[in-house]
């Protein structure tokens, strides 16, 4: 069984990534367009689960689907679209989840939210410091429960994604 967990920050966390990403850039074909790191693994000093999330811009979905045996065989786990529309959704380590990889295609929304989000929290410490103490108490009152934990902090999301697409100048 997954135990939800949250950490301080881990200095490790961008080496994870870079390494995963070295990974990645060596898949068949030119599919893959850009990788981010992104989430909370990618703030500076920002309490996390311990899971490295990917966020890779493709060429198209249909392609990538076609390299679902060639992720398979780097350890990830094909989810699907896994509740969000025209996103492919991996995971990697199983129980012990490691990575979180979204795909969507070249200038989709989503893209723009999870970078707009990523770069809010870094240029905002206090709303980072704010983020991370929600993080713990969500984690505490959830008890293990994963669609919990997203439900408690979902409307502090909501309304520091709002202020981070005005802040990166895509709201008014």
């Amino acid at each position: 069984m997954r135990m939800l967990t949250v950490v301080d920050y881990d200095e490790n966390w961008p080496t994870l990534f870079e390494n995963e990403c070295s990974l990645l850039q060596m898949m068949p074909g030119k599919v893959i367009s850009n990788i981010h790191h992104m989430g909370s693994t990618s703030v500076p000093g920002l309490a996390a689960k311990p899971v490295i999330d990917i966020l890779i811009e493709v060429t198209s979905l249909d392609e990538l689907d076609s390299l679902n045996n060639a992720l398979e065989h780097i350890g990830y786990t094909v989810r699907g679209e896994n509740g969000i529309s025209n996103r492919r959704y991996f995971t990697k380590g199983g129980n012990q989840r490691s990575h979180h990889l979204h795909a969507f295609a070249i200038g989709d929304a989503q893209i723009i939210k999870h970078l707009a989000f990523r770069d809010y929290l870094i240029k905002n410490k206090e709303v980072a410091a704010q983020y991370a103490s929600l993080k713990k108490a969500a984690m505490l009152l959830c008890e293990n429960d994963s669609h919990r934990y997203s439900t408690f902090k979902a409307d502090f999301i909501q309304k520091h994604l709002r202020l981070a697409l005005i802040d990166a100048g895509y709201m008014d």
